[in-house]
């Protein structure tokens, strides 16, 4: 199967000052969020995807803008941030204050926010998109194909934390930064996590369909480890 890129879009200014976004409008980039696009478009630019696709928000947009290279950029739904209903909008520190906020952290897979969403349907909705994504382009494009998913911390996170086989309950344990990368290959038998929250190593292994493909038809894990993608 195809393997996936999944981008976190670049910095906001309701990151910095520490404001719940949601899917709020009109949410764009700062200065900092559109120099991290144009580096994380230079780290990837030696790489061709097979789709590029994105969350509807203009944030995730802009972000896979500056990385298509003048491709066509498709808007997924099933990759869009979170709904955290009546949390939208309000800054952090007030969020911590409210008793849902510890479930949030502890106990993920329990929580419904008030007027919005539950996490657990985040990540079903968020999984199924890139599982249903996934192959339809290893059908057009074959197995060694490679593709950019560009979306939000809370979904990415979700979606790393199936390919891991954590418990949702689990996926606070996992850090995606602001045009961070990570890279996960679906096979027949399991899902291969390539790498989580790169923010700046070599990308070069994603430049080779050979490899790619011998990947995406080997289901079995390496025994002992292996000697890494540049011995394969």
């Amino acid at each position: 199967m195809p393997t996936v890129v999944l981008i976190r879009h670049g910095r906001t200014t309701a990151n910095v000052t520490g404001v719940l976004a949601g899917r709020s409008p009109g949410v764009g980039l700062d200065d900092t969020g559109r120099a991290g696009a144009e580096a994380l478009a230079r780290r990837l630019e030696p790489v061709r995807p097979a789709a590029v696709v994105s969350s509807p928000l203009e944030r995730c947009v802009q972000t896979a803008t500056a990385i298509a290279a003048g491709r066509d950029v498709v808007a997924d739904e099933g990759l869009i941030e979170c709904d955290y209903g009546d949390w939208t909008g309000r800054p952090l520190g007030e969020l911590r204050r409210e008793k849902l906020w510890k479930v949030v952290q502890e106990h993920p897979s329990g929580v419904v926010f008030p007027g919005g969403e539950s996490l657990r349907a985040v990540q079903q909705r968020a999984v199924d998109a890139v599982r249903r994504r996934d192959a339809e382009l290893a059908s057009s494009h074959g197995a060694g194909a490679v593709w950019f998913a560009v979306s939000h911390a809370d979904v990415i996170k979700a979606v790393v934390a199936e390919a891991l086989g954590l418990h949702l309950d689990h996926f606070q344990r996992l850090v995606v930064d602001p045009c961070s990368v990570s890279v996960v290959s679906f096979t027949e038998r399991r899902p291969f996590v390539l790498r989580v929250n790169d923010t700046g190593g070599d990308l070069g292994f994603l430049r080779s369909p050979a490899r790619r493909r011998r990947r995406a038809t080997r289901s079995d894990a390496v025994v002992g480890g292996g000697a890494g993608d540049a011995a394969e």
